[in-house]
């Protein structure tokens, strides 16, 4: 599936929490990234008392603390998201967005001047998440990871209630890390069927074969989570990608735009590689010695390299032919060898 226009991927490296709280950790996230070639970093905006209940459970994947201590240890306030998204953009010349798990995120998230949202898998049905952020008329990136497709039908018309279609849907799977049986790229082409709005893909499998063949198939853009160190402590580290993978990732994508939309003439290009054909294709040659006044016969041809000769596809032409001198084997026939 390729897309109608030249498409540039939009690649955001998620940082998630990660960054353990620290300024100065989450500077040195933006700045790899940055380095790596990614168009967008992205942080999570967690107010504790605003989205969770006192008791609600870790996910299975992640024990070291208590939810509500590691939220609250990691949270960054207003003061400290500005020197982040000033770092990012004017230093790093990346985007800077954060998910929004409450509304009163949203509203810090609006001070702050963020200029996108993204919409966490677990947000999807918190439909008045989804209203306010509605409200604020910024471009969306809807995730989907543990959605059906009824609660994604349901947010999508919530998301486009204002006729706005600046919103684009991410398939994933929120799994850690997803099995790449369970990454479903079959599904972003439905979702383009079924919304007929731009589509992404968020990943959570390990390595970087199913991002690639997300863009292949269509996809505009593509989050994954990225780390200094799989040995960090969080909930994500341990799934996400490290620098030096991230960078290769993003040097695939680039060069699978670029194919994407360069196209080829195959028998113009083919008249360009004269020197490649006379290299490998093959010549039709004597195979053995034949005297002056033979008759050729297919058992006195062979087919051996360079190209420069009579070709290949032509012997059928040579059969009954009389050659009018002394051939030695592996002469390379020409059309002056015959009467």
């Amino acid at each position: 599936m390729t897309p109608s226009k030249k498409q540039h991927t939009n690649i955001i490296a998620e940082i998630g929490n990660t960054h353990e709280g620290s300024v100065g950790l989450a500077k040195q996230f933006i700045k790899s990234a940055a380095e790596c070639g990614v168009d967008t970093v992205k942080f999570q905006t967690h107010i504790f008392e605003a989205e969770s209940l006192p008791n609600a459970p870790n996910p299975p994947y992640f024990t070291g603390e208590s939810r509500k201590e590691y939220f609250e240890r990691t949270a960054f306030n207003l003061g400290q998201y500005k020197q982040l998204k000033e770092f990012a953009e004017k230093e790093c010349h990346v985007r800077f967005i954060s998910s929004p798990f409450s509304i009163e995120a949203v509203d810090l998230l609006e001070d702050l001047g963020i200029q996108e949202y993204k919409i966490p898998s677990g947000e999807v049905t918190n439909l008045p998440l989804l209203k306010r952020i509605l409200r604020t008329n910024k471009p969306v990136l809807l995730s989907s990871g543990m959605s059906s497709w009824d609660e994604l039908d349901r947010a999508v018309e919530t998301l486009k209630l204002n006729g706005s279609s600046d919103l684009t849907i991410l398939q994933c799977t929120s799994e850690y890390p997803c099995p790449p049986e369970n990454a479903g790229l079959n599904i972003l082409s439905e979702m383009k069927k079924r919304f007929n709005l731009p589509i992404g893909y968020s990943d959570h499998t390990l390595g970087t074969a199913i991002p690639v063949a997300a863009v292949v198939l269509g996809a505009t853009v593509i989050e994954k989570h990225f780390t200094l160190s799989k040995r960090m402590y969080g909930s994500d580290a341990m799934n996400a990608t490290e620098p030096h993978e991230f960078k290769k990732l993003v040097k695939a994508i680039r060069d699978i735009e670029t194919s994407l939309h360069s196209t080829v003439n195959k028998d113009q290009k083919a008249s360009e590689l004269t020197i490649m054909k006379q290299t490998f294709e093959k010549s039709i040659v004597s195979a053995s010695n034949l005297p002056k006044g033979h008759n050729i016969q297919d058992s006195d041809l062979a087919f051996k390299k360079p190209g420069s000769g009579i070709p290949a596809y032509s012997y059928q032409s040579l059969i009954g032919k009389v050659i009018n001198k002394n051939i030695p084997q592996n002469h390379m026939f020409q059309l002056s060898d015959f009467t």
